[in-house]
């Protein structure tokens, strides 16, 4: 094994038992950490903002998009945040952020018409440009995604009966609506869920994937060509009503992805919030033991090829398995959850909560 391969395979089991450290200890009360070797750790970011966009870059560095137009950064792995919003932004809700250094950024504002926006820093948030505007009173666009520094992707609810897809080449500086030809037709009542940045999500430089809600089913369509052509598959997370559907995907490779999702009314079961794909979202598996709650983010564990976190407003889960059966592990708020590839994963949620993993000596 490499020198490289080692220090990955020490990450990899560094991070694993500090997640698995999670499930020896009782469940915390709500935004506590457990009494473990390991668990969210809160960092101080002095704001009440609820942050739905995260954007970790690695262990120091990381974004947050939220409310009231906030974006903050780190650059110190999480112990301290700096304010780095947009000049007047203070309308928007920021529902996704894509970070690709300590420098560059791209984030999604959501709503209806002129609402929904794209902005965009090279300088660590001290100036943002806006790349685009929406001007489509029918659009509402909920997510964005990468496949490179290049490439990306952002969806809307649909327009004339189908999902529309914009698409940059260039960092997310200029954007263009793709064709919908390669589209299939929504559902009545369909739509995506802006809850966590993860209803678009990518794995490698061309395969992508949307998840959906609000209709008869539960569905994730798939692309292999960066959006022009797409596939769609039902999945057994419930719908049928337009809380319910998948509210987060995440793919460790272009094969094997964990859904999740359910029926974010606090008053509300959600008896299937989970299920996973080993075909590239060709055909979808109920997981035999669920989130035992509505759940809206979900990641990967690095270099880990079973386990994954899932993050929701009553608490946090684990599998082992690759997303088959999962254990509440912390009981704390949490809209969505990343990992990096260096070994670190985030958290965030509402009244400006945002958490890393972490080990106690």
């Amino acid at each position: 094994m490499t020198s490289m391969g080692k220090t990955r395979r020490m990450m990899s089991v560094g991070l694993i038992g500090a997640a698995l450290a999670l499930t020896l200890a009782a469940p915390a009360r709500a935004g506590e950490t457990p009494t473990a070797a390991a668990g969210w750790q809160l960092t101080p970011t002095g704001t009440d903002a609820r942050f739905r966009g995260l954007a970790p870059v690695d262990r120091r560095t990381a974004w947050a998009a939220g409310s009231k137009g906030t974006v903050l950064r780190t650059t110190d792995g999480g112990r301290s945040w700096r304010n780095v919003s947009p000049p007047g932004a203070g309308d928007l809700e920021f529902r996704d952020v894509e970070a690709f250094d300590a420098r560059r950024a791209v984030v999604l504002a959501i709503g209806e018409g002129e609402a929904s926006r794209v902005l965009r820093t090279e300088d660590g948030g001290a100036t943002w440009t806006e790349s685009f505007r929406n001007t489509d009173a029918r659009a509402f666009y909920d997510c964005m995604t990468f496949f490179d520094r290049r490439h990306g992707l952002a969806m809307s609810d649909p327009v004339d009966g189908k999902y529309r897809i914009l698409s940059t080449r260039d960092g997310g500086r200029s954007w263009q609506v793709l064709p919908s030809a390669g589209m299939p037709d929504a559902l009545p009542g369909e739509a995506g869920f802006a809850a966590s940045g993860q209803c678009l999500v990518s794995a490698g430089p061309r395969d992508v994937w949307l998840a959906t809600g609000g209709g008869a089913t539960a569905r994730v369509l798939h692309s292999a060509d960066r959006g022009l052509t797409w596939t769609v598959t039902d999945t057994p997370v419930p719908a049928g009503d337009p809380a319910r559907g998948v509210f987060g995907l995440a793919f460790r490779d272009r094969t094997h992805g964990i859904a999740v999702g359910g029926d974010y009314r606090k008053d509300q079961p959600s008896p299937q919030a989970g299920a996973v794909s080993t075909d590239g979202g060709r055909t979808w598996r109920p997981s035999a033991t669920p989130p035992p709650a509505y759940r809206s983010g979900v990641a990967w564990l690095p270099h880990s090829r079973t386990a994954a976190l899932a993050v929701g407003p009553t608490g946090t889960d684990l599998t082992t398995d690759g997303g088959r059966t999962w254990r509440t592990v912390d009981t704390g708020s949490y809209d969505t959850v990343d990992c990096t590839p260096d070994g670190s994963c985030w958290a965030s949620g509402e009244k400006g909560r945002i958490a890393r993993l972490a080990t106690r000596p």
